[in-house]
């Protein structure tokens, strides 16, 4: 594996299993070394596509997501980095399968917990085909001023305070991800900072060594000296000293491997990691220690003093001339999220939509303050739901009963009505229940359900200013406006609407006062002297009846009323109610396996 360096300034990356924060913070870090071009290429999501928006600097950009890793890895060739944020079940076939993409050349493994036997399928292919595995169970790695994967080196503070942004002369490799963070600091403090650093990951076997590494940290001219921070259990830190004594490292190398404690327990240890468990006396930290330091590696008395031994032989290299002074750079500041500016209080920010009838922020959502487990443990209905997201108020039962019967009588009134006709032929023409309801939803308007606020506001309007009914129709007549609410093409003088009848029965037991019903009724018998038909509808009871609604109830001051009137308060209702039936129709053709329909010749007149 030796070969050199692993990444560089121009490195791109495919990530795999879309996370967020960390490919975030990858962009952050290539803009603060002002990297030209984001170090993520492209992300990996099984089954889904199209792009997902990030920050690159200050810069939104998109970057695009793959459904596969083949689509992704042909989408971005020069791509040669696999960043695998899959979980344990499916991370060693994720990574197999990125190994065999001819443009892959590195694959980090960040999940713990992948099987021995599938972490051992995929050293031996790596090797075979001279490809280099970081992990399983890694953070990832690092190099300074240029790429690194996911969340290594942690957040932008501590990559600031670790001097990570610009390289320096140091090569570090570990088996722990949360030590490595705390050894570039150390490293950061006593030396001019890391080149390059790698965390193989602690389990038994790992895709790469510490030798692995070290060896190739010494074929890079950049990297001056070199520090591993191993740990009891296995046999890794040996390939290290065996190295260090056929002279194939001719850099220094200052070593510790922790776990020397482990002594002190009279029975075998197991620390954090898979691979940190004390096997004999050849896997101890001690051992370990002694035979590097034997071998030429420069190994400390503790890990306290890890950081003067580390001093000394980056201030003996520079005494050497080995190592120039780097010359420090600010790096530009990293802007701040609006989220995260907007809880410190540094910033305020306008909302874009203002809702003042449910909150979904707390424990339960909340209908205009009323919690969710009260309205159903106190038996609201849908009249009373209704009241309070269209009203923000509860209404008196009484009125939340009459809404629920306006909507049950509204529900449905045949097959033949344009809405359902609309929403029969669509779900014969096999579209989906959104289709069909909608395309029975748009033929509501003035001819058809949607008259109950024309006929409310004119009924209002005439009542309110003391108009006969024969002003009041005539002075329609004469504008050429039909009376809303009066009229049907069926019922008659003779043959009422029987949801009218139960409409007005229920106002005269419940409501205090039904004055707008009154003169909607004076209204329909002057009509009727006219023709037969022009009785009132079921539009103008529920809009004259809301009238007396609104204003008898006491809750409601006349501004609030007009408004009501005004926005459509009322066609909303049979919008609701006439849905249920739409729905009913829709499912109904589609249990049926009605054919499309095709309207019979005999039915059009031809003419021209």
């Amino acid at each position: 594996m030796a070969t050199g360096q692993l990444f560089s300034k121009t490195t791109q990356a495919l990530f795999y299993n879309y996370k967020q924060l960390p490919i975030q913070r990858m962009l952050d870090f290539d803009f603060l070394c002002g990297r030209e071009t984001p170090s993520v290429a492209g992300i990996i999501n099984p089954g889904s596509d199209g792009f997902q928006k990030l920050f690159f600097g200050q810069e939104e950009i998109a970057i695009p997501v793959h459904p596969t890793i083949e689509a992704a890895c042909n989408a971005h060739p020069t791509a040669d980095v696999f960043i695998n944020f899959a979980s344990f079940r499916s991370a060693a076939a994720s990574s197999m399968s990125a190994l065999k993409q001819p443009t892959i050349r590195v694959v980090a493994i960040i999940a713990e917990g992948v099987p021995e036997s599938d972490a051992k399928q995929l050293i031996s292919y790596a090797r075979a085909n001279n490809k280099v595995i970081i992990g399983p169970a890694t953070v990832g790695g690092i190099q300074a001023g240029a790429f690194k994967i996911g969340d290594t080196a942690g957040t932008i503070d501590n990559i600031i305070q670790c001097k990570l942004y610009r390289p320096g002369s140091v090569g570090f490799v570990s088996k722990s991800g949360g030590m490595s963070n705390e050894m570039y600091n150390t490293i950061a403090r006593v030396t001019d900072g890391i080149y390059e650093g790698i965390a193989i990951g602690g389990d038994v076997f790992p895709g790469s060594t510490l030798s692995d590494h070290i060896l190739r940290f010494n074929n890079i001219p950049q990297v001056k000296m070199m520090v591993v921070l191993g740990e009891l259990g296995g046999k890794d830190e040996y390939s290290l000293v065996e190295a260090l004594k056929q002279g194939k490292v001719q850099k220094p190398v200052v070593a510790w491997v922790s776990g020397t404690c482990a002594r002190l327990f009279k029975s075998e240890v197991q620390f954090g990691h898979a691979g940190a468990k004390s096997g004999g006396e050849l896997e101890s930290a001690q051992a370990k220690n002694q035979a590097l330091r034997e071998a030429g590696a420069i190994v400390p008395t503790s890990y306290e003093a890890l950081e003067s031994a580390i001093k000394e032989a980056f201030d003996k290299l520079v005494e050497e001339g080995k190592i120039s002074p780097v010359t420090e750079i600010t790096p530009p500041p990293i802007p701040e999220d609006l989220k995260t500016a907007i809880k410190s209080g540094k910033v305020r920010a306008p909302t874009h939509i203002i809702s003042t009838i449910s909150d979904d922020r707390g424990e339960e959502p909340c209908y205009a303050g009323v919690p969710m487990s009260t309205i159903i443990e106190q038996g609201y209905g849908v009249g009373d739901v209704i009241s309070l997201l269209w009203f923000k108020r509860s209404l008196p039962r009484y009125c939340t009963q009459f809404i629920e019967i306006c909507i049950m009588l509204c529900a449905d009134h045949g097959p033949c009505v344009s809405g359902a006709h609309n929403s029969i032929v669509t779900a014969r023409a096999g579209k989906d229940l959104v289709s069909s309801l909608v395309s029975g939803l748009l033929t509501i308007g003035p001819r058809f359900g949607g008259a109950i606020d024309d006929a409310a506001r004119y009924f209002k309007d005439a009542c309110d200013r003391n108009l006969t009914p024969y002003e009041f129709v005539e002075g329609m007549k004469k504008k050429g406006i039909r009376v809303p609410g009066i009229g049907h093409r069926i019922k008659s003088r003779d043959n009422r609407d029987k949801r009218v009848q139960l409409l007005q029965k229920y106002a005269h037991t419940h409501f205090p006062s039904v004055k707008y019903m009154e003169y909607a009724v004076q209204v329909e018998t002057y009509t009727l002297s006219k023709a037969n038909n022009l009785v009132l509808n079921v539009d103008g009871a529920i809009g004259s009846l809301f009238l007396d609604l609104l204003s008898g109830s006491g809750m409601f001051t006349k501004q609030e009323i007009d408004e009501i009137v005004e926005i459509g308060y009322l066609n909303g209702l049979f919008v609701l109610a006439r849905s249920i039936g739409l729905i009913g129709h829709t499912f109904d053709q589609k249990r049926l396996k009605q054919p499309l329909y095709r309207h019979p010749w005999e039915d059009v007149l031809y003419t021209k």
